[in-house]
């Protein structure tokens, strides 16, 4: 197997410009605003990194998975989110009044079965899956990691920034709400298509 840089950057280009938009890139931010950003991203990334191997190792197999029932358990994942943001403003358990997920573990698993239960036959999984039969797998499994993993670092930066100029309550509630917009549209997903 060659080096083949130009695949690397075709697989980076086409996976950042599909990631940027999507749903796990929202949910990236949303995870930012309330937990350690380090954490999160060693957790999305590796979810990331995780769903980049299986798509170069299976490719077509993916389609195999039963649609339904991914889109299912990513609705409710998000529903779960959603509910979490949505009620931690109400608990005063700490200054800024909200519960915060710490420790590494504990953000580290969040982040990272969020991304992964998520990221199931998702176009960018798929489209990692038909680059790696066409540029090899070595080149589009390095230029996808590095494409999930700069959105998520994108969104993290973003997530950050926003937390330290609006009021935590706030970020809590327009996280939440983004959360269950996302549970919303990946159960019509589940049922339409």
């Amino acid at each position: 197997m060659t080096f083949d840089p130009l695949a690397i950057l075709t697989a980076f280009g086409l996976i950042f410009l599909a990631e940027l938009p999507d749903k796990t890139m929202f949910a990236s931010l949303a995870m930012g605003t309330r937990m350690r950003p380090l954490y999160v991203w060693f957790g999305t990334s590796t979810a990331f990194i995780v769903h980049v191997a299986i798509a170069v190792g299976a490719g077509s197999l993916l389609s195999l998975l039963p649609d339904m029932a991914v889109k299912l358990v990513s609705a409710a994942l998000f529903a779960f989110g959603a509910v979490v943001l949505l009620r931690s403003g109400d608990d005063e358990d700490d200054e800024d009044g909200a519960k915060a997920l710490t420790g590494f573990w504990p953000v580290y698993t969040t982040a990272f079965m969020a991304v992964f239960i998520s990221e199931w036959g998702d176009l960018t999984q798929i489209t990692t899956a038909n680059l790696a039969a066409t540029n090899g797998w070595l080149p589009t499994a390095i230029g996808s990691a590095a494409a999930l993993m700069s959105v998520s670092a994108l969104a993290l930066l973003a997530g950050r920034f926003i937390a330290k100029r609006v009021p935590l309550k706030t970020v809590q509630r327009f996280g939440g709400l983004c959360m269950a917009a996302l549970a919303l549209w990946t159960l019509i997903e589940a049922f339409t298509g």
